[in-house]
């Protein structure tokens, strides 16, 4: 196949997904500049902080399932249907677990940093919502990213040309929206 093949390729089945990222990051940036994002983070001091963090994380630690998903599935060790097997049982909870783990030591260092420049920071609140954040965007995050892939597979696309809009604009709207949940729920809690 001739080299200009396989980058039209690569443009016709990427290019529909970056322009819905494209939508979905204008959505993101409207609720990050709401009213209420504005006042839950003025609510929770060291949000803010942590918020860049979050968010960059769900690119790096799903980014790495859909990578590995496709690996599995360009070389034959994964079918693209929702049967869990060893393999993908394996991805999936270590994507989970990371993810969890990644979001606790966020609002971990997060509070220290507040700490060490005088700022005012509760850990316990700065934990209970990146643990709900964080376990909300697994959920939906791995979810999805399994549904697009195998579909797409079986569709005929390459998973390599979808995987990164999709995990970037999954971990941008829905890592906001649960930041969100996340205020919500310990704010009526503690």
């Amino acid at each position: 196949m001739p080299a200009h093949d396989s980058a039209r390729d690569v443009y016709r089945q990427a290019l529909p997904v970056i322009l819905v990222s494209l939508i979905a990051g204008l959505f993101a940036g409207t609720v990050l500049g709401s009213e209420t994002m504005r006042e839950g983070i003025s609510d929770v001091p060291g949000l803010l902080l942590l918020l860049p963090a979050f968010l960059a994380t769900r690119g790096g630690v799903y980014g790495s399932l859909g990578a590995r998903l496709s690996t599995g599935l360009h070389q034959g060790l994964i079918e693209p249907q929702f049967q869990l097997d060893r393999r993908l049982t394996n991805a999936i909870v270590a994507s989970f677990i990371n993810g969890m783990t990644v979001s606790v030591f966020i609002a971990v260092i997060t509070y220290l940093w507040l700490r060490l420049f005088g700022g005012a920071g509760n850990l316990l609140e700065l934990v209970g919502i990146m643990m709900i954040a964080g376990f909300l965007s697994a959920v939906l995050m791995i979810t999805v990213l399994i549904s697009v892939i195998f579909v797409g597979y079986r569709r005929g696309l390459d998973p390599d040309n979808v995987i990164g809009p999709v995990v970037t604009t999954l971990g941008d709207v829905f890592g906001i929206l649960f930041l969100l949940v996340g205020v919500y729920v310990v704010g009526t809690v503690l």
